[in-house]
């Protein structure tokens, strides 16, 4: 693992090996209870899905929001070249950190976090409480998103955010997580952006559409 983290920063340095939460398991106590094990670990534990003698699936958690506009579409951003995905177009959102101990990681504690990924990547600020809890999925090694869901916003004062977002970040020597959005109304609209996407994104696009046409 520490090898293979090695030649991963020697070709993008600027990787950071933080702390993160494993799944370690999902099952339901209820029909409305979905209850998630995890366990603390850093970045370089998931180069390990890649390794050919070792490979094990590693399973992330991560929040997303769905920002929609008030014309019906969804805003999407590709991932710059120093994030996980980079070239894939993908919701704001990203892989969630451990609590502080005698924290609970629970549905507020994954609010929290999904806004302050709004901010951080669209400059969109939106009070946790806003959040609506949207839909979950698990996708590639049995990562699992759990994904929200924003008040619907214009679409050009999220572009002008995210612009005034891009000129502070740029202005103090950063990179932004998202070197581009745009606004998608259904998966093949999300195809017309050319390059790849996050596994889910397709899914979450075409629920996305179905709700805005029911």
């Amino acid at each position: 693992m520490d090898r293979r983290w090695e030649q991963a920063v020697e070709a993008n340095p600027a990787l950071f090996d933080g702390p993160t939460v494993v799944c370690a398991g999902v099952s339901w106590k209820d029909p409305e209870t979905l209850r998630l094990a995890w366990y603390r670990a850093t970045y370089r534990l998931f180069l390990l899905r890649r390794d050919p003698e070792h490979g094990l699936p590693v399973p992330s958690v991560f929040v997303s929001v769905a920002q929609p506009t008030d014309d019906g579409r969804l805003l999407v951003g590709r991932g710059a070249s120093s994030t996980s995905h980079p070239g894939a177009w993908q919701l704001p959102g990203g892989t969630m950190e451990p609590t502080r101990t005698g924290v609970a990681l629970d549905t507020e504690c994954l609010r929290r976090h999904a806004a302050r990924e709004l901010v951080e990547e669209v400059g969109h600020v939106v009070a946790s409480e806003a959040l609506e809890l949207w839909t979950v999925t698990r996708g590639h090694h049995g990562s699992v998103g759990v994904h929200f869901r924003a008040p619907a916003r214009p679409a050009d004062a999220l572009t002008e955010q995210y612009a005034r977002l891009v000129a502070a970040e740029t202005a103090q020597g950063r990179t932004p997580e998202l070197d581009r959005i745009a606004f998608i109304r259904s998966p093949a609209e999300l195809g017309e952006l050319g390059g790849t996407s996050v596994n889910v994104l397709p899914v979450l696009a075409a629920r996305h559409a179905v709700g805005v046409s029911s």
